[in-house]
């Protein structure tokens, strides 16, 4: 009786924590001013992050309680099963919470010199040797030479991986799957190109891609692509897509390409 109770009490905090996300996210969408989605998505990664480790250390000294137990009940299966249903609940907010902490320290990254080749190189790798995926990278020709930008590389990198991420989901076990990724050099500008031939963006959804959106489902958090926006506006850059239902879909990344000089090396 003690453990239901227990485990009662967990679920209506688990409750009363999706709640606070909701009306969070509700918020943010209405804020216009960076600095107030900034504060605000500060306040609510504090305030997730907080009851979450005693929560886990609660769940786990009450599974070691129930494996303690001499006599296994219907019960005290279904609690386990309960307890362990928490534990993954619990895993998904921590990374909802990592993922507003980061958009709140948006704009404080190390801007440093990237050759955008590379970096894409670098992102095409973790996707390369994926099942049933043909990923191809397209650069230009060695004549243009390395493709300098100013970006804290995490930042950068997340963007493309994000947007790789999204087209690994949406071509899912489609046959003859394939993943596009290329890059064209034009008039100080950079732009790169992730096309997939996957399910596509539903035309009731497009405008608000870029909105941050509450999702309960453990693929996301619903920030990934705000977070890539915002990281792209702050290097003076553009993000973009074009989708057709059922064919595919293509994001552009416009980025300013800096032209100084840069040492041998770098």
């Amino acid at each position: 009786r003690q453990i239901s109770d227990e485990v009662g009490l967990l679920v209506e905090q688990y409750n009363r924590m999706i709640d606070y996300l909701e009306e969070s996210y509700r918020q943010l969408a209405r804020s216009e001013r960076e600095g107030a989605w900034r504060e605000m998505a500060r306040q609510v990664a504090h305030e997730i992050k907080n009851p979450l480790t005693p929560m886990r250390l609660k769940i786990q000294m009450l599974q070691r309680t129930l494996r303690q137990q001499e006599v296994e009940t219907e019960l005290n299966r279904k609690v386990q099963e309960t307890l362990a249903l928490l534990l993954d609940q619990i895993d998904l907010l921590t990374k909802i919470a990592s993922e507003f902490s980061d958009f709140a320290k948006m704009g404080e990254g190390h801007p440093t010199k990237i050759d955008l080749r590379v970096l894409l190189r670098n992102v095409a790798s973790l996707y390369a040797a994926h099942d049933g995926i043909d990923l191809r990278l397209l650069e230009p020709g060695p004549e243009v030479g390395p493709v300098w930008v100013t970006a804290d590389a995490d930042h950068l990198t997340r963007v493309f991986v994000n947007i790789c991420q999204n087209a690994v989901q949406a071509v899912g076990d489609r046959p003859n799957g394939r993943i596009e990724i290329g890059l064209h050099v034009s008039e100080g500008r950079a732009r790169v190109r992730i096309s997939d031939n996957g399910t596509g963006i539903p035309e009731e959804i497009q405008a608000k891609i870029f909105v941050p959106n509450f999702t309960t489902k453990s693929s996301g958090s619903g920030l990934g692509l705000p977070i890539s926006r915002k990281i792209i506006e702050l290097l003076e850059g553009s993000i973009g897509f074009e989708s057709v239902v059922g064919e595919g879909t293509t994001f552009v990344v416009d980025l300013p390409i800096d032209e100084a000089e840069h040492p041998a090396g770098a």
